[in-house]
């Protein structure tokens, strides 16, 4: 199977997750009003998720469709996540092992040509010390450790927008509440008092509050995954500044060989 089919069922297996628990919850709510209506003549004859979106106004289809693109935007990261942040692609093994089969040799240029043909986080931290190999092993070790902290900061901006999915969806769900609740408390005022008064308010605050599902819908399983990645980027990152310095050790006496 292809890389791309692959991220493609893992987007439409994020979006069933996502998607699962509301329809869940909306069948729920709707047999819920399905049997109140069975008793009560004027109450709502029930509800769907889809009649929910519709009913929400304008606002609330431009907030769900905000929760739809931060579902599909977190899927996206976390697919792409689960294919880059690996061991073997951030330290590929066969680099290492040229690297240090140059080092051993001592072979500065060498290790630099395969550095360059192979460009990655490794190859950016190794290329900092290499180029520096004439000022000293001391401005050598500034050079990489600078570096080293560089990528990782990179590394980790990348996960962080996995975060900000997960800070934004009940954020946004919140929103779609107060909207709900401001129109739901506004058809009181405007509206007669009696039981189809009462339903209605009830109906508008159920509304309301399914923005704030969907939110944590996509909220939750977003600030779990960001977790998880961003510990074992750290892992990886303290594998790989532990690696470095081990290659970078024979610089101490090694002497550029220019060919």
């Amino acid at each position: 199977m292809s890389k791309k089919m692959k991220m493609v069922l893992w987007v439409m297996m994020a979006l069933v997750l996502v998607a699962l628990p509301l329809a869940g919850l909306a069948q729920e709510a709707g047999e819920i009003v399905a049997d109140a209506s069975a008793t009560e003549g004027d109450a709502p004859a029930g509800m769907s998720l889809w009649s929910i979106i519709a009913g929400s106004g304008w606002l609330g289809i431009i907030l769900w469709s905000a929760l739809l693109g931060c579902s599909i935007a977190a899927a996206w990261l976390a697919i792409d996540f689960f294919i880059t942040i690996q061991p073997k692609k951030i330290v590929p093994d066969a680099l290492v092992n040229d690297v240090r089969e140059a080092m051993d040799q001592g072979d500065v240029m060498k290790a630099m040509e395969r550095c360059e043909q192979e460009p990655g986080v490794l190859s950016n931290i190794l290329l900092a010390g290499f180029k520096n190999v004439k000022e000293g092993f001391e401005v050598i070790e500034e050079q990489v450790g600078g570096a080293a902290d560089l990528e990782s900061e990179k590394l980790m901006q990348r996960t962080a927008y996995l975060n900000m999915c997960g800070s934004i969806a009940p954020m946004l769900g919140l929103l779609g509440t107060v909207q709900g609740m401001i129109a739901a408390f506004a058809n009181l005022a405007t509206s007669s008092a009696g039981a189809a008064q009462q339903s209605m308010l009830a109906l508008n605050i159920a509304q309301a509050l399914w923005t704030t599902a969907g939110g944590l819908c996509v909220a939750i399983p977003a600030v779990a995954l960001y977790t998880y990645f961003k510990n074992r980027l750290s892992r990886i990152i303290l594998s790989m500044e532990t690696l470095t310095l081990d290659l970078i050790k024979g610089l101490r006496n090694v002497e550029v060989v220019e060919g």
